[in-house]
């Protein structure tokens, strides 16, 4: 019998804090699976209750009976070792190449980091281990010959019984690290093992003992023992960001993952309250550039869903990424968020200049890599602008976003085939379904397939719950035709935001209306609507040279006026 304790004893020191028999009773486990074997009725491994463990199989030492068989076996394997030599050095029949470029298409050059596991058992500490594995991903990130799937396709795994070779295969990764947290007080444990997909074999696992303060160091020291266990060779400028983490308060650490934890959240309340959360750690380490940058972040969600006025929403965000970069110039994140404030604002070269920036110092920032790809595509530059949305979506494949965007971008370039398989694999509903089935009833018109046209915009109409609209639409096709029925719904859409736009607390809907008049062939009213846009500094007008809806009035000199003051004249 091996007793628990001195289990503890050979692993741990005496003075160290451990969760281990939790830890304990789940290698157990596993050791079990492994083997086949069952606590009922156990093969291998014996539990005595509140005592500990006992081997159990049967033993034997297998040696040869003479000394002739070991004489032989020894001459076999001197002989093996020679010819194999032999092969090796001369390159005989290219097995040396084969065998090498066989080694070096095993090597792992794509990750996926699985949501941590919360060995706290409290579940009001899933913040802190959500916070970690989404901070783990950011530092691999950083990494440039190592491609790492973002935390939104990884969230989607969270509690999944699915095998993890599977799982590596739906993302195309070549390797899964998965772990556990442990949290006590000010105190962390971290146990992490790489996976190798194609093998499901363990490559590398380790367990981290650390202080809280020093969570930062620890969260890059993972990454460069995982780097350095795949032998990638790390740039001098990703040594150095994977290098020069500080100290932080305990509190405003924690404050700072809550605040993440919300942010991730997207609505209104939970971004509302992430500035709370931010705020509250900035209050406790006024020098902490993350807390920073979750604040431009925060409100520049904010703004982007019109949760806050735009205006005030993107100067906040621009200012608190500001103060962010004063602190730390090398944090992606805020070089992003200052560049998305910076779109907002239409000053399209120090975006630009911004999204680059991020992406230079973390290449898998999938968002940096999306906004960049959004600034093409309003500046026209269709291919540069499909090939960063592409990246993007190699990042976060499981984004129903990303997957629009792209779709979106592939449109507008005129590639509708591909657009439109872009869109059909988005669910519904999703939270852009309306542009989405807008976009598909353009691409089959233009390809004068006006059933499935039709039924896009009715499929529109009754996921927003507008039934009554949609049989208008219904019957105006079957008895008039296509381009009649279109005249149905964008007059009903029309009058549906206009009634909307009276509300004082709707968000900026001048941009809609001027489309819909657009497409109805109203220009001056069309016109009317862009100027009002244009004075609330609607963002979006960003889109405005590209955008599909304005097609018509792209000749006229009063749009070619308006593009200029946007700053996108040819």
């Amino acid at each position: 019998m091996v007793t628990r304790e001195e289990l503890r004893q050979a692993i741990w020191p005496a003075d160290m804090f451990v969760d281990f028999d939790e830890g304990l009773d789940a290698t157990i486990y596993k050791l079990r699976n492994a083997l086949g074997d069952s606590s009922e009725n156990p093969r291998f491994v014996e539990t005595l209750p509140r005592r500990g463990y006992r081997f159990i199989a049967p033993v034997e030492e297998v040696v040869p009976k003479t000394s002739r068989v070991r004489n032989l076996l020894t001459f076999v394997g001197v002989l093996t070792a020679v010819v194999l030599t032999l092969f090796l050095w001369l390159n005989l029949a290219g097995l040396r190449d084969r065998l090498l470029r066989r080694s070096s298409e095993r090597r792992i050059r794509s990750l996926l980091v699985l949501l941590l596991r919360n060995l706290s058992g409290d579940p009001s500490q899933d913040y802190f281990v959500d916070g970690m594995t989404e901070a783990l991903i950011t530092d691999f990130g950083k990494i440039g010959a190592l491609r790492v799937i973002s935390r939104t396709s990884a969230m989607q795994y969270k509690g999944t019984h699915k095998a993890l070779p599977e799982i590596a295969r739906e993302l195309n990764v070549d390797a899964v690290l998965e772990g556990a947290v442990l949290r006590s007080g000010d105190q962390l444990r971290i146990t992490a093992q790489l996976i190798e997909a194609a093998t499901d074999r363990q490559v590398w696992s380790e367990t981290y003992h650390r202080d809280l303060r020093d969570v930062l160091a620890l969260q890059d020291e993972v990454a460069r023992s995982i780097a350095n266990q795949i032998q990638i060779k790390l740039l001098a400028q990703e040594q150095i960001r994977l290098s020069t983490a500080r100290r932080v308060n305990p509190e405003a650490y924690e404050a700072y993952l809550q605040g993440r934890y919300a942010w991730n959240t997207w609505t209104e309340e939970n971004l509302k309250r992430s500035v709370e959360y931010f705020e509250q750690a900035l209050r406790k380490d006024p020098a902490y550039a993350l807390a920073w940058a979750g604040l431009s972040d925060a409100y520049g969600l904010l703004s982007l869903f019109d949760f806050m006025p735009r205006e005030v929403g993107v100067e906040q965000s621009k200012e608190a990424a500001l103060k962010a970069l004063g602190l730390d110039e090398m944090l992606s994140e805020a070089h992003f968020s200052l560049g998305a404030a910076r779109l907002w604002e239409w000053s399209w070269s120090v975006a630009e200049e911004e999204f680059q920036r991020a992406i230079a110092l973390e290449p898998n920032n999938a968002m940096a890599h999306q906004w960049h790809g959004y600034l093409l595509r309003a500046q026209g530059r269709f291919d540069e602008a499909i090939a960063e949305m592409k990246h993007a979506q190699e990042l976060d494949p499981l984004s129903p976003n990303k997957q629009q965007s792209l779709g979106a971008m592939l449109y507008l370039a005129g590639h509708y085939d591909e657009a439109l398989q872009q869109f059909h694999e988005v669910p519904d509903p999703d939270a852009n379904f309306e542009r989405r089935h807008r976009w598909m009833a353009a691409i089959y018109e233009r390809k004068s397939m006006h059933r499935e046209a039709v039924g896009e915009l009715l499929t529109t109409l009754r996921l927003a719950d507008k039934e009554e609209l949609a049989v208008s639409v219904e019957r105006k096709y079957l008895s008039s035709g296509y381009a009649e029925a279109k005249k149905v719904f964008l007059s009903g859409d029309l009058r549906e935001k206009q009634g909307r736009a009276k509300n004082a607390s709707s968000p900026p809907l001048a941009l809609e209306i001027a489309a819909d008049y657009a497409l109805l062939g109203e220009k001056g009213r069309a016109y009317e609507w862009l100027d009002k846009a244009f004075a609330e500094h609607d963002g979006f007008l960003m889109h405005l040279k590209e955008d599909d809806r304005f097609e018509a009035l792209r000749p006229d000199p009063r749009f070619q006026d308006l593009l200029h003051r946007i700053g996108l004249s040819p």
